[in-house]
């Protein structure tokens, strides 16, 4: 028999299904707090289960096995961290294209772009994914390469994308531009947060950023590079070079 939920015919099988999903999500939930705690070797199913308000094999009839569970767990929060950074990037584009920004003021740009990418990098969500990855790449290297291809190499190309958009950079290469963008403005970050176990204060974000753009804006910004260096060749040409020199 069918029934109304907020205005909208539910079937059983509709009820039965929104049931599973709630109880996945309950399931994942606890395996965050539960691996954050215990970390995967000493991590149980049981305590995993009873976080979850569940039975025990509720827990296998969703994800086989703890293995299984860790390795969902572990990719879909890089997807879903991707996922915001990408669509802050979405966003600050399309304000651009409006003519809502200052279009003269590339300075400003980047750092905009990198405030959104790193607000995504500084949630709780993201630092125990981050942890958790780290702590267990010994003993799932495979999972590890998935994750970052899920996560980082998503944004990396969204990204390059985003700095070769109007020419406004001298980038041979947007691929490694972006690479580069990324480790100027967030490679302090895990040293700032002591790997996201400290806050990290309002003005310490800006003054990394700052400093991110500026040395990105030396390198790739028209007019800004030092004479005679030429960074629009990318590090693929450097390295061929310099094999041919061996």
């Amino acid at each position: 028999m069918a029934r109304r939920r907020y205005g909208c015919r539910v079937t059983a099988g509709t009820a039965a299904r929104r049931g599973r999903i709630d109880k996945r999500a309950a399931i994942l939930e606890a395996a965050l707090r539960t691996f954050i705690r215990d970390g995967y070797g000493l991590a149980r199913v049981e305590a995993i289960a009873e976080l979850a308000g569940v039975a025990k094999p509720t827990v296998y009839n969703h994800f086989g096995d703890k293995e299984t569970l860790f390795r969902v767990f572990i990719l879909d929060g890089a997807s879903r961290t991707s996922d915001h950074m990408i669509a802050a990037l979405a966003a600050l584009a399309a304000l651009a294209d409006d003519g809502d920004g200052d279009g003269d003021d590339l300075a400003g740009d980047l750092s905009r772009v990198a405030r959104e990418v790193i607000d995504c990098q500084l949630t709780e969500e993201g630092w125990v994914l981050q942890r958790l990855m780290y702590a267990e790449a010994a003993r799932f290297p495979d999972l590890f390469d998935e994750a970052l291809a899920r996560g980082g190499a998503r944004l990396h190309n969204a990204l390059a994308g985003r700095l070769a958009h109007r020419g406004r950079l001298e980038l041979a290469d947007p691929d490694t531009a972006a690479a580069h963008f990324l480790a100027l403005i967030s490679g302090d970050l895990p040293a700032l947060s002591a790997l996201g176990t400290r806050k990290v204060s309002d003005a310490e974000l800006r003054t990394a950023i700052a400093a991110g753009v500026d040395t990105f804006l030396l390198a790739f910004a028209p007019g800004r590079r030092p004479a005679g260096r030429d960074t629009r060749r990318g590090w693929r040409a450097a390295a061929m070079d310099s094999g041919n020199r061996t």
